[in-house]
């Protein structure tokens, strides 16, 4: 695991003269999630990687050399479970992220971009200084992600605060040379018994 600059470069240096340095990275702040995602390494469920449980504004460029996949907000590793079932080669630079939905839920305090939670912007950082081929990820779909039906066509001189969360995310992916798109799917498409409408991009 990663705990400590100095650890992380000890370990990382003995798996690299060894040549077994692991090609997936795993990152949530909650240590019961961390726990779980290594249970499910061990039971060779995920790819065998690194779980750090610092948060994500702790985490530098540099901690991630060496890592051709990375798994933010990993949660239970629902992402790099969809990626091996779909046959995804686990060599294949892919970064996946689905910050916290709590400030863009209708069922929370829709503070927005203003709360703390909304940690979109430090997931873009990392993604812009370190370049992946490929960036999936996830976001509840509320007004305040898409935008009003309906509404006025956003405004540049308004700046990205004043933007729905996926138009200042494609924006800033868009900055970094990356193609955007996105889809508004709801669980209830794939036969689940629950609407769950969620963006995927």
């Amino acid at each position: 695991d990663l705990r400590g600059r100095k650890g992380r470069a000890t370990e990382r240096q003995r798996r690299c003269r060894r040549g077994r340095l692991m090609a997936v990275y795993y990152n949530d702040s909650d240590p019961a999630a961390c726990a779980w995602l290594r249970e499910l390494i061990a039971a060779g469920l995920l790819p065998a990687g690194e779980v750090d449980e610092r948060s994500i504004m702790d985490v530098e460029p540099a901690d991630l050399r060496g890592f051709t996949q990375c798994h933010f907000f990993a949660g239970i590793g629902g992402w790099p479970y969809a990626l091996r079932l779909a046959g995804v080669a686990e060599d294949l630079s892919v970064w996946t992220g689905s910050p916290p939905c709590q400030p863009f839920s209708q069922a929370g305090q829709r503070k927005g971009q203003n709360d703390d939670r909304h940690l979109a912007p430090a997931f873009l950082r990392l993604v812009a200084a370190c370049g992946p081929n490929l960036v999936f990820g996830e976001q509840v779909a509320s007004a305040a992600v898409l935008g009003p039906v309906g509404g006025a066509a956003r405004a540049a001189a308004a700046g990205p605060a004043g933007w729905a969360w996926f138009d200042a995310l494609a924006a800033d992916l868009e900055a970094a040379s990356y193609a955007v798109s996105a889809a508004d799917l709801p669980a209830a498409g794939i036969g689940a018994p629950h609407i769950r409408q969620r963006l995927f991009f």
